[in-house]
């Protein structure tokens, strides 16, 4: 039995820990593809030559698995190469995003991932073949459920699940909170339209008075009042609060005691929203 050496470190012996984690792991899903073959009734040496017809016919010797390269993967951990992985799937039948993950890589984290890096040249997302991720979401809302008001739809979500939606996978959705503005709520007019869906940052509840350049930098919160919500700039005077619309909503500002009739839920930081509201607009007028 392994034991670790009590003089060691402490972030030592955590590193050592992860490893022995990790080779735990590597041997897990060696084992793994080992069960499969014997559920199969394959004996070694016929994987390598399986393996063998398949480089044959990809012109490729990778992806030849020799009979101690196999038993290394079975019984040692080895992590087989990409080539030599594709061989065992096909031999196998078995699905190589599944046997990935078998190895620690989930392939459904690829869109998350690449989130980590901002790169400042406009680009396409080659993720759109990905459908084995999952993501929290959010699949049944009270259906008393007025759309002509702004909700606060936390409160409303009444099941969550997981959806294969990959391109979402990145963020915490069931850890955020979300509204939705109601269809005559024209307020923030044109930088979010009626019939939004905003993502509120419960940890920016603070009113900001300065910073920003553009209207598209200043922030925008979603408040909590004796009436309803509510979604817009905000000054704040003392205990006086404004809440400011948009100049071109036409709407006009309304004025709260701070905090007694009215609540900052948060920071609005994310908006999914129409644009063709334009004309509908204009009809009303």
């Amino acid at each position: 039995m392994f034991r670790l050496d009590a003089s060691l470190a402490p972030a030592r012996i955590y590193r050592l820990a992860a490893a022995l984690e990790l080779d735990h792991n590597m041997e897990d899903a060696g084992e793994k593809l080992k069960r499969v073959r014997d559920r199969l009734g394959l004996t070694i040496r016929d994987v390598e030559e399986a393996s063998r017809k398949i480089a044959t016919r990809h012109h490729n010797d990778e992806f030849v698995v020799g009979l101690s390269r196999l038993s290394e993967i079975e019984n040692k951990g080895t992590v087989p190469t990409l080539y030599r992985l594709y061989s065992l799937c096909s031999i196998y039948r078995l699905d190589l995003l599944e046997v990935l993950e078998w190895y620690g890589v989930n392939v459904g984290e690829l869109p998350a991932d690449a989130a980590l890096l901002d790169i400042a040249r406009t680009h396409t997302i080659g993720f759109g073949a990905l459908n084995s991720g999952q993501v929290q979401f959010p699949l049944a809302l009270d259906p008393g459920i007025d759309m002509r008001r702004n909700t606060f739809l936390s409160r409303l979500i009444q099941r969550w699940g997981k959806l294969p939606i990959s391109l979402l996978n990145g963020l915490e959705l069931k850890d955020h909170r979300y509204a939705f503005i109601g269809t005559e709520d024209w307020f923030m007019y044109p930088l979010i339209q009626p019939g939004s869906l905003v993502l509120i940052d419960e940890s920016r509840r603070k009113i900001i008075g300065s910073g920003w350049a553009t209207e598209f930098e200043r922030p925008i919160y979603f408040l909590e009042h004796r009436k309803g919500f509510a979604c817009g700039w905000c000054t704040l005077n003392a205990q006086q609060l404004v809440l400011q619309p948009h100049p071109a909503s036409m709407c006009s500002p309304e004025v709260y005691v701070y905090p007694e009739e009215i609540d900052v839920l948060g920071q609005v930081t994310g908006v999914a929203m129409r644009l063709d509201l334009g004309k509908r607009r204009r009809a009303r007028q």
